[in-house]
């Protein structure tokens, strides 16, 4: 069977180490540095990926690349007589992932839009960046795609802050659902006993 366009690429981005990807992330990160936190692009980085995510190219669809600060959340240290095990400095962690973060970020940034779902596009040292892609459910040729339409719906109000998106699903652990693994939230155990 015969591959296609976005099989390659797939593949290319599944192992950026081993592909031509390396190089033009290299290239890329010195850039985006440079960069707001928060940028409209006009094409996807990653078009496979933006794709079964459910970009089109059509109007009432943005995508926007948000870069957010990696590791936990960094406190200072405040000058008191205390042991440092017990200034609650170390292991703070933030409840969310910073994919979540990002789709917040760019939710905030386009008012008008709502996050459909988002994905990696590369990292350094400092900072890790996504990619947004936002739909305008009130765009007339977002409303007469009976595929997205439904954004439009004020049920669908503010999906990233709720955490309705995958990396928000994920993060309150409904990531499992269809696979036959076991619920997560409440708890593993909470869920084992409810049949009892």
């Amino acid at each position: 069977m015969v591959k296609s366009m976005y099989a390659f690429v797939r593949e290319a981005w599944n192992n950026p180490d081993k592909s031509a990807v390396k190089a033009l992330l290299w290239d890329r990160m010195q850039v985006w540095r440079r960069e707001g936190s928060v940028v409209r692009i006009e094409h996807p980085t990653r078009i496979d990926r933006a794709r079964s995510l459910g970009f089109r190219a059509k109007q009432g669809i943005a995508v926007a690349r948000v870069k957010v600060r990696r590791g936990g959340r960094r406190r200072s240290r405040y000058v008191r007589a205390r042991r440092s095990a017990r200034m609650g400095k170390n292991r703070l962690t933030s409840a969310k992932s910073l994919q979540r973060i990002a789709e917040e970020r760019a939710s905030r940034r386009f008012p008008n839009m709502e996050v459909l779902n988002s994905y990696w596009v590369g990292q350094d040292g400092k900072l890790k960046y996504y990619e947004v892609i936002l739909v305008d459910g009130h765009h007339p040729a977002i409303k007469s795609d009976r595929k997205l339409a439904w954004v439009g719906n004020s049920t669908h109000r503010g999906r990233a802050e709720r955490g309705k998106t995958a990396a928000g699903r994920r993060g309150r652990g409904m990531g499992t659902r269809g696979t036959g693994t076991e619920k997560t939230r409440p708890s593993i155990r909470s869920h084992a006993n409810q049949g009892k």
